[in-house]
């Protein structure tokens, strides 16, 4: 279970940057239930949005879509420019499933590629651990892949077979997949952030989209993490490019389940041509539900019409900066990664460009402490190292003066 950590807290509510536990705590939030609250937890513009579609039956049909999709959809492809044509899921992990299916059926190949340190999902072909250790991976590899070490068991070795992992930022790994390898498809988060903030080298991800295109894959950027919380088109938008495919969640609908699948058309039309050979399903109950859909289209709205990331950004960096200072201050050697309202300390003298950096340089023993006597001091963020920090639209500057006063209070104790 990824939920369970200790410190072992029980919460009962929510709102706005705070959480509240069943013993009468209260702490400022930097988890935000590993990022979807981009606006801060039950923000009431967005909940407001849900309750009317609920006092206005809204209801799941099953049967044809409805204009909540169609409006939502729309939204969606005219917001982000490598969006042809959507597809709405109720997860993350469900829109990375289906970009893998779809890619396969469109290049007729079965292997992908993966990123070490990367997250795309439960599901068996991306289920390998995000953080393993330098003895499970090995050291740092040249044109070459690393082992799929399962995140769980059940995980059959032929779709392990099938599986390719490398470094991210790492072309010459890369195109050597490319080359010995029917890859159907690249899924790589733009910047990895669930082993805290890892920005892509200069160009990096322009030479991944040409190298896939060269080479007959589909590059498909998970952007479950970074959409919508580091710009309305996600980070793509950011380096403005297009890749083949994208999946969205988290902070797409502020907390409601919602996922999405997009991009080219050539390619999402194989969910709905007629040729039953190459038609490539894709189904749930719950996709596009019209609660979430309406979660959703009021959380796009709000980022689009008005001054959230300018406000996020100068938030972000407040934060950085105070800490910054603070470590300084008490001769603690480290790097602050930042993209956007996401952040990760990591106590090391560079910030990092892969996993093997982070695992061979930073002080994971002195993170998991840092994390903990904070919230033992009413900040949260969750205690496993490397994990990005958070912060909501509904933070104030106060929240940050409070966390970084509790963070001097730990640091006067080493």
């Amino acid at each position: 279970m990824n939920r369970k950590v200790t410190p072992h807290i029980v919460f009962e509510r929510a709102k706005g940057s705070k959480l509240y536990d069943n013993q009468g705590n209260i702490y400022i939030d930097y988890h935000a239930a590993f990022a979807p609250y981009l606006l801060g937890h039950n923000y009431e513009p967005v909940n407001t949005a849900v309750a009317k579609a609920m006092k206005d039956s809204w209801s799941l049909f099953g049967s044809g879509t409805n204009h909540w999709e169609q409006e939502l959809s729309e939204l969606l492809c005219t917001t982000i420019d490598s969006l042809d044509q959507v597809q709405i899921t109720n997860t993350g992990s469900e829109a990375t499933a289906h970009a893998i299916r779809v890619s396969r059926a469109y290049t007729g190949r079965d292997h992908i590629v993966l990123i070490l340190g990367g997250y795309n999902g439960w599901h068996n072909e991306v289920a390998r651990a995000v953080m393993p250790s330098l003895e499970q991976v090995g050291h740092r590899r040249v044109k070459d892949e690393y082992p799929f070490v399962p995140l769980s068991a059940g995980i059959p070795d032929s779709t392990k077979n099938m599986v390719h992992i490398i470094n991210f930022n790492d072309l010459e790994s890369l195109e050597a997949m490319l080359k010995k390898y029917p890859i159907a498809c690249v899924l790589t988060e733009p910047a990895l952030q669930n082993i805290g903030v890892v920005h892509p080298q200069l160009d990096y991800l322009n030479q991944t989209i040409k190298l896939c295109e060269a080479y007959g894959a589909v590059c498909v950027f998970d952007e479950v993490k970074t959409g919508f919380r580091v710009g309305i088109q996600g980070y793509q938008g950011i380096e403005g490019l297009k890749p083949h495919l994208s999946v969205f969640g988290k902070a797409i609908a502020n907390g409601y389940p919602l996922g999405v699948i997009g991009g080219k058309k050539e390619i999402m039309e194989l969910f709905y041509t007629n040729d039953t050979a190459k038609r490539v399903l894709i189904a749930g109950t719950y996709n596009a539900h019209p609660f979430n859909s309406a979660a959703a289209i009021a959380t796009i709205n709000i980022l689009k019409n008005e001054n959230i990331y300018e406000r996020l950004e100068k938030m972000g960096d407040y934060l950085k900066n105070g800490l910054l200072d603070l470590f300084d201050e008490f001769g603690i050697q480290v790097s602050i990664a930042r993209n956007g309202s996401a952040s990760c300390v990591y106590f090391m003298d560079h910030l990092p460009v892969d996993l093997h950096d982070i695992l061979e340089n930073n002080d994971i023993a002195f993170d998991r402490k840092f994390r903990s006597e904070l919230i033992h001091r009413g900040i949260y963020q969750i205690p496993i190292p490397c994990k990005q920090a958070s912060i909501s639209y509904s933070h104030t500057l106060e929240d940050l003066d409070l966390t970084l006063e509790a963070t001097r209070d730990f640091l006067k104790t080493i």
